[in-house]
């Protein structure tokens, strides 16, 4: 038995997220008939984590484990012959037994993408969140600093969350400007529901002058969710990398 991890980009906009479920479009379901299309084999997909409908992946990694004797530099190239061309195997690599896409992950990176021109555009609608009202960029910058650190995050995750806990770390966060376009990514050991999209919500509040920069650690201690920004669509939102813990054959 070989166990297989695959490094999966995808555009979410045409899914209902990464999760298999019964009549619905998902992109964990879509890989695994690709599998059994090739190998003649039912697996299951064990990924680092759900993306929920609309958001975008540069680097989600799954597991599968397979008796076939593909060649491993095979076996992307014929996933993604099977599957739609919103969702490409960048890599696929033979790892150890006990390697596990969920429980071996040690932090991720996600990045949200604003646009903050007046029009928007029109390619890109997908791909990104539209706000046209100018955003302080100097104020969002300081604010997103005190998100860095371990902190109780129950403020900023939306109901429906099945962590028991809402402790988080978060190791760095960035947030630049390209253009018109303003770039958040936060890395850290693990991320609630929703999370992400609503410290960028917040961040957006920020930049409006709804919230102080200097008000984040407040909101953070009070743990009350109406304190913090709304929640952003998801086309937005990127998974962009995942690392894990153990190294590859």
């Amino acid at each position: 038995m070989r166990n297989i991890k695959l490094t999966i980009e995808y555009d979410g906009k045409d899914f209902n997220g990464w999760q298999k479920q019964p009549k619905k479009l998902n992109i964990q379901g879509e890989i695994e008939k690709a599998i059994y299309n090739i190998t003649g084999e039912e697996v299951e997909l064990y990924a680092s984590g759900r993306t929920d409908a609309g958001v975008h992946a540069l680097g989600q990694v799954a597991n599968f484990k397979t008796e076939t004797k593909m060649p491993i530099e095979k076996i992307a190239i014929a996933i993604n012959s099977q599957v739609k061309n919103s969702i490409r195997i960048i890599k696929a690599e033979e790892v150890e037994d006990d390697f596990h896409g969920r429980y071996n992950c040690k932090q991720k990176t996600y990045r949200y993408i604003i646009n903050n021109s007046a029009s928007g555009s029109a390619i890109y609608r997908g791909l990104e969140y539209h706000m046209p009202i100018k955003l302080d960029i100097e104020k969002m910058k300081k604010a997103i600093k005190h998100f860095e650190g371990e902190h109780d995050f129950k403020a900023f995750k939306s109901s429906g969350t099945s962590s028991k806990s809402s402790v988080r770390t978060i190791y760095k966060t960035s947030l630049t400007k390209q253009e018109d376009r303003i770039i958040i990514e936060l890395t850290g050991n693990g991320f609630l529901y929703n999370m992400v999209r609503i410290i960028s919500g917040t961040l957006v509040d920020v930049g409006l002058g709804k919230i102080d920069p200097d008000d984040i650690p407040n909101i953070i201690e009070k743990q009350d969710r109406t304190k913090a920004g709304k929640t952003l669509p998801p086309q937005g939102l990127y998974l962009v990398k995942v690392e894990y813990e153990k190294s590859n054959k």
